[in-house]
């Protein structure tokens, strides 16, 4: 099985995904960490030097490498599931599962500000009410594919640990389903 985790840049896809790999003995690919490795260059470079457009269609190429790896975790990047047709060919891949990180603003803007300068789309927010409105707008146009997910854990008040048990639970009543149907 793959298990695909989407939601908002720190959402906490990176840290939960590692510990899901961890208890589901699965392999763990941080989706940005492999692009990095691809392209031999950081997030950050990549959008400085050959733009945003140039990395939505590495992300895609990327995606179709990994998209059909057994017993792996995968935290895709923010942007990930809303471009082309990307959330189409995740919610497609055989044998997997796709979990929505659920994350409120106010919890995301003091994960994101301190490390703002390492994000290539917020680096250049200065203040935490700029930051505000810049993910309530954005989770206002990926919220639509980030509800596709089948599955969601809400993350505002959890630890990693708890957020990680609240997967692997959801991950079990999948799998019963399938196997009583």
């Amino acid at each position: 099985m793959i298990v695909f985790l989407i939601g908002y840049m720190g959402s906490g896809k990176s840290l939960v995904g590692g510990q899901l790999a961890k208890i589901l003995n699965y392999n763990f690919c941080d989706f940005d960490a492999y692009i990095e490795h691809k392209e031999n260059a950081s997030i950050q470079e990549i959008f400085n030097n050959k733009g945003e457009i140039y990395f939505r269609k590495a992300e895609k190429l990327y995606l179709e490498e990994i998209i059909n790896l057994n017993n792996t975790v995968i935290s895709l990047g923010g942007g990930t599931p809303c471009f082309g047709n990307n959330m189409a060919m995740i919610l497609e891949a055989k044998n997997s599962a796709t979990v929505y990180l659920k994350t409120g603003i106010p919890i995301l803007v003091e994960r994101l500000f301190k490390e703002r300068s390492k994000r290539p789309l917020i680096a250049h927010l200065e203040s935490k009410d700029e930051l505000s409105r810049y993910i309530g707008k954005h989770l206002f146009e990926r919220s639509f594919f980030y509800e596709q997910a089948p599955l969601s854990v809400k993350t505002d008040n959890g630890s990693a640990n708890e957020i990680t048990k609240a997967i692997v639970l959801q991950l079990g009543e999948m799998s019963f389903k399938f196997r009583s149907s």
